[in-house]
Parts: C-alpha cells; structure tokens; sequence
C-alpha cells in the first residue's frame, strides 16, 4: 500500500480571492488560478513516493451556480499544471452526504481506488473540514495558516505550501529513519 498527499483545491492548489472575510470559490474557468508554486512541491512528493491527490467540495454544480464543463476545465488546468494522480470531487451540497468534507468518503474512495495506506498520508489544507476529515480516516493534517482552520483537532499548523511540504518530507524520513533502524 502506497502513502498519498491529498491537497485542498480552492485556496492551496488555485489561488482564491476573499471577501467579506469569505474565501469565494471560483465559479467559471476564467476565474481560476493554478497556484503555480505548488508544481515543484508535488514533483517533489511524486520522487518520494506519494500518489498526489487533489479533493474538493464543489456544490456550486448542484446549486447550478457552475457548469459541468467549466469544472472540467478547471480540473484539465489543474492536471496540465501540476503533476496530480487524481483529483476527488464532492459535487453534493448535502453537508451530510458521505464524499462532502469534512465527511471521509472522498479520502475512503481515494485509498480504495489507488491502494492507499492512509495511517501513512497527508491531508493538507487551509480550511478546517479537511482536518476533520483527515482526523476521521486516519490520516495526518497539516494545515496551512487560514482564517478558515477552525479551532478543531490538527495535527500540525504551518505558514504556508512550502511549509506543508516540507513537514510532510521531514515526517517521512522520520518514519523510515525509524523503520530502518528497527530492522537493522
């Protein structure tokens, strides 16, 4: 089984505006902008031996604030940018239903599809419904400094994508420190 990152959409893998002390997600392709800062970090990751994983929550198509086609070419974007695995969306707008953050079913679906060893994968994000749901399926969070963290259960708090990335790397050649070192 295989470790993964799994990487909040809007505000960590595209760069999103505020308002009103509001992250606003965007609603047309031409709003949408990949965080081109992310693409070293996930080669990165990649050469470590993560599946890269980017998840959402995007209601705005059942509400049909959103286009079927435009969220598409948003992910198209997403995928020609940076080197993702998959990208995992929740399009419900029941907060209840099982894949809508902070619920676990994307990150379940995720470890199935791709054999994922989530006692062993990140979650990184700036809202709190993903630290939740990373507390959930057992993975580890680390979340970047928001207004949108919640004073919930993380596991780690950083200041921003290198940060993240630089934790999860640092975690990882702790734990095969440790496990090399158990079996000499």
């Amino acid at each position: 089984m295989k470790p993964a990152v799994f990487f909040e959409r809007d505000g960590v893998l595209n760069l999103c505006e505020t308002r009103g002390g509001q992250q606003l997600q965007p609603l047309r392709v031409d709003q949408f902008r990949v965080n081109e800062n992310a693409r070293g970090l996930l080669i990165e990751l990649k050469r470590q031996g993560f599946v890269i994983i980017a998840t959402t929550n995007q209601p705005a198509l059942s509400r049909g604030l959103m286009s079927r086609s435009d969220l598409d070419l948003m992910h198209l974007l997403l995928r020609k940018r940076l080197p993702l695995d998959d990208i995992c969306v929740c399009t419900s707008d029941d907060p209840h239903h099982p894949c809508y953050k902070p619920q676990p079913g994307l990150f379940l679906e995720a470890a199935f599809k791709w054999s994922l060893d989530l006692d062993r994968s990140f979650i990184v994000s700036d809202k709190w419904p993903d630290a939740k749901a990373a507390q959930v399926a057992g993975c580890t969070s680390v979340m970047i400094r928001s207004p949108w963290i919640g004073k919930d259960h993380h596991d780690f708090v950083v200041d921003d994508l290198d940060s993240a990335v630089g934790k999860i790397l640092q975690l990882n050649n702790q734990l095969h420190t440790s496990t090399y070192a158990a079996g000499a």
